[in-house]
């Protein structure tokens, strides 16, 4: 190798080395105060309606705003079960446009809710309803575009033991590349209390059996987990003592994937309120949190966003 390539080669590295170390230095600010998203410069104003809008969550590029709502799909439509949305704009600042229906065959005639958009065009839901292959209450499914931009028929995801659906509700799927190919979700019913669980991704491309995770789960209600891309912060929704309404939304950080879990935080009255916070979601950047309020202003749930700034440290 020639002196020059190896000169450049290794400025290569080093620049690589000092990106990996200043993302680990990067610190944040606290949350704002959050804003009903529709109500923000140039929103669209049926991101929030007079029905349940809730789960919201942007994919890793910062185009798309999925949503699950109640609304209604077109004139005269009496359905009320939850449906897939999805907003979109043409650059990171721009602001959100009107939601569209994603159609089947993610949407069904029951609940379909808690997207979860991940890098590689790919998109984890929750789904109540019943086939040959239901678990319980609420079952996680996996489903891709393909090459004509059309969503593919969605894959179940294994039952408990073998996998990590249960005949209990599964919610707020979180797909986290930097802790091993790991599937972060909480398990919860009427009368049982949400915990949060984790299940890897195995060889074969399927989910393996799911195990509590110890440090973020309470005596009270600890659901729909939301990991930074980085994998050292989680964002969840929980009603432990300490909560200022229903459900409030809850913050754990670690200093390395390896470690366990900080005790959760609360993130206070600049997010939360009497109402209940629910659904949280991290943006791929970390400075932009969205979830859901209920009972909204306008509906009967309503999605709400708060910022923070980055800064190295």
């Amino acid at each position: 190798m020639r002196n020059g390539m190896k000169v450049a080669l290794l400025a290569a590295l080093m620049s690589l080395t000092a990106l990996a170390i200043a993302a680990q230095a990067m610190h944040f600010s606290a949350w704002a105060s959050a804003q009903k998203i529709d109500e923000i410069g140039g929103n669209s104003s049926e991101l929030n309606t007079p029905f349940q809008d809730g789960c919201p969550i942007q994919s890793p590029d910062g185009l798309s705003l999925y949503i699950a709502s109640t609304r209604t799909r077109f004139a005269g439509d009496t359905r009320t079960d939850l449906d897939i949305w999805v907003a979109r704009r043409a650059r990171a600042d721009a602001p959100w446009g009107a939601p569209v229906n994603l159609g089947e065959p993610v949407n069904s005639m029951a609940d379909d809710f808690c997207p979860t958009p991940v890098r590689g065009k790919g998109l984890f839901f929750v789904s109540r309803k019943t086939t040959a292959d239901s678990c319980g209450l609420g079952d996680i499914y996996v489903t891709r575009l393909d090459h004509t931009g059309d969503w593919r028929e969605p894959t179940h995801l294994a039952c408990s033991p073998e996998g990590p659906n249960s005949a209990l509700d599964e919610q707020g799927p979180s797909y986290v590349a930097a802790d091993g190919l790991l599937l972060y979700f909480s398990r919860s019913s009427a009368s049982v209390p949400g915990d949060i669980y984790v299940s890897e991704k195995l060889a074969d491309g399927s989910f393996g059996p799911a195990s509590p995770v110890a440090e973020l789960n309470s005596a009270g209600n600890d659901i729909q987990p939301n990991v930074r891309k980085d994998g050292l912060e989680v964002v969840l929704s929980s009603n432990r003592p300490g909560t200022l309404g229903g459900q409030d939304v809850w913050v754990s950080t670690r200093d390395s994937v390896g470690d366990p879990w900080s005790a959760p935080a609360n993130l206070g009255n600049a997010v939360n309120t009497g109402a209940a916070e629910t659904r949280p979601s991290l943006s791929w950047d970390a400075q932009t949190l969205l979830f859901g309020r209920t009972p909204g202003p306008e509906g009967i749930g309503d999605v709400y966003v708060s910022t923070r700034a980055a800064h190295a440290q």
